[in-house]
């Protein structure tokens, strides 16, 4: 076994799986088994449920030549859940029950979705913490997200129904100065109803953890990878604690902020194609077939 040359913590949806498709190509998926084969640690940072990790990564790794020796991590619902697995299957899943939202309020959400948002999303019913509410695969993006926008609406006010202090990633300030305790979080295809704990800064705490519980070495040096602004916070966080990182941007368009490390891209490519462009070079690298850089061309 290779000594590790990065830490890889990535997010799923967008430099992993489509965000099109909710499927991970072949391709990443062998070059995935690659670098969690030569040694190099390979984390899953996500706010996807662990049924969708085992279903969509583990299960495919595993079909594409994953030994049983061979240890990945995931961390699911943005820090709330997380396990570990091997070619021989998953471990047990934890959950951070504190980081859970109040089960009556996600009742509610369900039965929201059923009467009035089936036609456009579908309550993930694979959350053990979060409440999260998805874009069906044969809807239209740009119909989705109209839809979304009234979703959240009422989402928000189902929060004051329960008396639960919520505010919003996209600015909007609660409505009085009471305590709060969750946030709503929407990005291209769900909308996220989480609690103020989770995020992938703890994502990034939970990774060095497992490394450490695992007895795995930590390396020094780590690749972030995201798709949305939300997950600079796993570089942020490494940055802090003194690690050598650099985030790579799959979607920039978005507009890419200064940051004290270095933000890499793949030119025009975006979502999967440009995380797949990354994986790809650092399998090579990985492999000694390629120089110890971060180029994509």
């Amino acid at each position: 076994m290779t000594t590790p040359r990065f830490g890889l913590l990535l997010d799923v949806d967008g430099p992993v799986a489509s965000p099109v498709s909710r499927t991970v190509p072949p391709g990443i998926i062998n070059h995935l088994v690659q670098l969690a084969s030569a040694g190099w640690p390979v984390i899953f940072n996500t706010g996807r449920s662990d049924d969708f990790i085992r279903k969509q990564v583990m299960e495919p790794m595993i079909a594409a030549g994953l030994s049983a020796e061979t240890t990945l991590h995931a961390i699911c619902e943005k820090g709330a859940v997380w396990f570990s697995f091997t070619g021989s299957g998953a471990g047990e899943v934890q959950v951070d029950s504190a980081l859970a939202l109040p089960e009556t309020y996600a009742d509610a959400v369900r039965q929201l979705v059923a009467s009035k948002y089936r036609g456009h999303m579908f309550y993930d019913e694979t959350k053990r913490a979060m409440v999260s509410v998805e874009q069906h695969v044969d809807v239209d993006n740009a119909d989705y997200l109209r839809e979304q926008q009234e979703f959240d609406t009422d989402a928000l006010a189902l929060m004051r129904k329960f008396d639960l202090g919520v505010c919003r990633l996209d600015h909007h300030a609660p409505d009085s100065d009471d305590s709060i305790d969750y946030r709503i979080d929407p990005t291209i295809i769900s909308t996220d109803i989480e609690a103020l704990g989770v995020g992938k800064d703890l994502g990034a705490r939970r990774a060095l953890s497992l490394l450490a519980d695992a007895g795995t070495e930590v390396p020094h040096i780590w690749r972030t990878v995201g798709d949305s602004r939300t997950d600079y916070a796993m570089a942020d966080e490494l940055h802090a604690l003194g690690y050598d990182v650099a985030h790579v941007d799959v979607r920039p368009a978005d507009g890419v902020p200064a940051k004290p490390y270095p933000v890499l891209t793949a030119g025009d490519r975006i979502h999967e194609d440009a995380g797949g462009a990354y994986f790809e070079r650092w399998a090579a690298m990985a492999a000694g077939q390629a120089a110890d850089d971060d180029g994509v061309s």
